[in-house]
């Protein structure tokens, strides 16, 4: 039993079995809040089973920081306080997988594709895929970057995929690429949280000195 945990956009959590199935799914769209809402979706989700959750899964942005280390301090702390193990997973591979699978159930080849999320700041997160591998998860062919606004066109046009907006990260599918990645004996996902930039507030440096 997977526990799929993101926060990169909005707060998505899900319990999701090892076959994909969905046991059950909370979320919040509100790109904001998610301290606050965090525990209660929590509390939801794993009321509705009884069975053990087996492995934590975590989706690792790219996400503004604020929001997107609250998801990852959650699942940090669940599965230390049940001594499971922590499966990273960049949240743009599970919106890539989901746009694979319906793909699949459709009948419908999406081609080459980049899933595009809101960076703010008139930038867009920008991943670009092509197909599925034998293990069933997403071909990863263009790594994350920012993109202003004005030039999302063209740097589409430069990768020869085709844009798939997403307003949310389904953590579903946090889980379920989590899954497909612990069968196949593999890591997916970064070690390292993939903020979107730096915090605007830092440690302050040195004390400058004051002239009399």
């Amino acid at each position: 039993m997977f526990l799929g945990i993101d926060t990169s956009l909005g707060t998505a959590v899900a319990l999701v079995e090892a076959d994909g199935v969905v046991v059950a799914e909370a979320e919040s769209t509100n790109p904001l809040g998610h301290a606050e809402v965090i525990g209660d979706l929590l509390v939801q989700v794993l009321a509705q089973t009884t069975q053990p959750v087996t492995h934590v899964a975590v989706g690792m942005g790219p996400g503004p920081f604020t929001g997107l280390r609250v998801g990852i301090a959650a699942a940090r702390a669940f599965a230390l306080g049940q001594s499971l193990p922590l499966v990273p997973v960049a949240s743009h591979d599970a919106i890539a997988l989901d746009v694979l699978l319906h793909g699949a159930l459709t009948d419908t080849e999406p081609g080459r594709f980049a899933v595009v999320t809101d960076a703010r700041r008139r930038e867009f997160a920008v991943t670009v895929y092509d197909g599925i591998d034998d293990d069933g998860l997403p071909v990863r062919v263009e790594e994350t970057v920012l993109v202003p606004r004005d030039d999302l066109d063209a740097a589409l046009e430069r990768s020869g995929a085709r844009p798939v907006e997403a307003g949310a990260v389904p953590a579903s599918f946090i889980a379920l690429v989590a899954a497909r990645a612990v069968a196949a004996g593999r890591t997916v996902g970064p070690a390292e949280p993939l903020y979107l930039r730096a915090p605007d507030v830092t440690a302050p440096g040195a004390r400058k000195r004051v002239g009399t």
